[in-house]
C-alpha cells in the first residue's frame, strides 16, 4: 500500500489517495493495523511535502485535501523533519489566500505540534508560537468567532512575555496587541479595548504607518464612547480628547463625527439623538447589538452619559422631566438612574415618593482628583516601559 500511495503522489492521482485514506472500500487503509496506519500516514505526509509536483496543486482537489486531512489526524508521535507541521503551514496559506476559508485555516493551524524543548523536531521559539496563536485569532476574528479568537489570543499572551528579544520582534508584539484589542472590542469589553487601542495609537511611527495610528485612535474613540459610564471611562475619554490628532479624525469618513461626540461626552454636555446618526452608521455590527434591557449599546451609553451631564446641571429633577431630556419614559429613566447610582457611576439618590432624582456635586472631590492623577501617572509609566522594551 505504501507503493500505491507513493505512486499516487508522484502521478498526482488524487482518486487513488482518496480511496486509500477512506473509511471503507477494497483499497481502504482500514485493513491495516493502527500502527501501520500511522506509518502510512507519516509516509504520505513526507512524500506530499517533498514533492514539488504534488503541492500546492493538490490543494485544489477535494479528494487530495480529504486524504491529507485524514492522514494528519492519524500520525505517529513524531514525523521526520516535522513534515506534518510543514504541510499544515502550507494548507493554512492556501485556505487563507486562495479560498478565504478563515475558519478552516484556523483549524488547520491549531493542529500544529509546538514544543519548547531544544532538540525536539517540533521545537518552536516563543516568537514563532506567539505568531501561530495570533494568526489563529486573526482568522477567527474574520469569521466573527469571538470565543475562539479570545482563547487563541489568550494563549498568545502567555507566550509573548517570554520572547527574549522583543525589539527584534516588535512587529509581532504590535500585531498581538492589535489582535487583543480587536478581541476585546468584539466581545464588547469596550473600556479595556479603548485603552488598548489608545496605547497602540501612541506607537512609534517607524513601526506603524501614521494612517494606521490614526485609525487606532479612531477605534479608541469609538470604544470610549460606547463604554459604560463611570470614572474609568472618563479617564479614557480624557486621554483621547487631549490627543492632538483628535481633530484629524474628521478627515476619515468612518470617524468624521467621533471628535464632536467624544468632546461633548468629555465636557459632560448633553448629546441629542440627531447628533448621533452618522456615528451610529459608522459602527460595526457587534457594536449595534440590542442588549437585554431593549436598548442598543449606543442608546445605553448616551442615556448614561446624558444622565451624568444632567446631574451636573441640576441639584434635583423630576423623572418625568428627566425622561423628556433623555428621550425615554420616566420609568426607564428611574431604572437607569438607580443602576448607575448602585455601580457608582452617578452620585446621588432617588426620592421615590416625589419621583425625584437628587444629584450630588462631585467636582470638588479631592479623592477623585487624586485618583485621576494616579491614573495619568500609570499611563505615562506604561508608555515609558513599552519604549524601554
Amino acid at each position: 500500500m505504501e507503493q500505491k500511495v507513493d505512486l499516487a503522489v508522484h502521478t498526482s492521482n488524487y482518486a487513488t489517495l482518496s480511496s486509500v485514506f477512506s473509511a471503507y472500500g477494497e483499497n481502504s487503509w482500514q485493513t491495516l493495523g493502527q500502527g501501520e496506519q500511522r506509518t502510512l500516514a507519516a509516509m504520505f505526509v513526507k512524500r506530499a511535502v517533498s514533492s514539488s509536483d504534488f503541492l500546492p496543486k493538490a490543494f485544489g482537489s477535494e479528494e487530495a485535501m480529504r486524504a491529507m486531512t485524514v492522514a494528519l489526524g492519524h500520525l505517529p508521535p513524531t514525523v521526520e523533519n516535522a513534515a506534518d507541521n510543514t504541510l499544515r503551514q502550507m494548507m493554512f496559506e492556501f485556505k487563507v489566500n486562495d479560498e478565504e476559508d478563515y475558519r478552516g485555516a484556523a483549524g488547520v493551524l491549531a493542529g500544529l505540534r509546538m514544543e519548547d524543548v531544544d532538540g525536539s523536531v517540533y521545537y518552536m521559539s516563543p516568537a514563532d508560537r506567539c505568531d501561530v496563536f495570533v494568526k489563529i485569532a486573526e482568522c477567527y476574528l474574520e469569521e466573527d468567532e469571538t470565543v475562539e479568537a479570545d482563547s487563541a489570543v489568550t494563549k498568545a499572551g502567555t507566550v509573548v512575555e517570554s520572547i527574549p528579544d522583543p525589539d527584534q520582534n516588535m512587529a509581532l508584539i504590535l500585531r498581538y496587541k492589535s489582535t487583543y484589542a480587536r478581541v476585546l472590542d468584539a466581545n464588547r469589553k469596550f473600556l479595556p479595548a479603548a485603552s488598548r487601542y489608545h496605547d497602540l495609537s501612541q506607537a512609534r511611527s517607524d513601526m506603524i504607518d501614521s494612517d494606521d495610528l490614526l485609525n487606532m485612535l479612531g477605534r479608541a474613540a469609538t470604544c470610549a464612547i460606547l463604554a459604560p459610564s463611570g470614572p474609568q471611562r472618563q479617564r479614557i475619554l480624557g486621554l483621547v480628547f487631549k490627543d492632538e490628532r483628535l481633530s484629524q479624525l474628521d478627515s476619515l469618513p468612518e470617524f468624521e463625527t467621533h471628535s464632536a461626540v467624544l468632546t461633548k461626552m468629555y465636557m459632560n454636555q448633553v448629546l441629542r439623538k440627531d447628533e448621533l446618526t452618522k456615528f451610529e452608521n459608522s459602527l460595526a455590527p457587534h457594536q449595534k447589538a440590542v442588549m437585554g434591557d431593549g436598548l442598543t449599546i449606543v442608546e445605553r451609553a448616551v442615556i448614561e452619559h446624558n444622565m451624568v451631564a444632567v446631574s451636573k446641571l441640576y441639584t434635583s429633577i423630576y423623572f418625568k422631566e428627566l425622561g423628556q431630556l433623555l428621550g425615554v419614559e420616566a420609568a426607564r429613566a428611574e431604572k437607569v438612574a438607580a443602576k448607575m447610582i448602585m455601580d457608582g457611576s452617578l452620585l446621588g439618590s432617588i426620592d421615590q415618593v416625589d419621583g425625584l432624582l437628587l444629584c450630588t456635586d462631585s467636582t470638588d472631590s479631592a479623592l477623585l482628583s487624586w485618583d485621576e492623577s494616579i491614573t495619568s501617572f500609570c499611563v505615562q509609566l506604561n508608555r515609558v516601559t513599552d519604549s524601554v522594551r
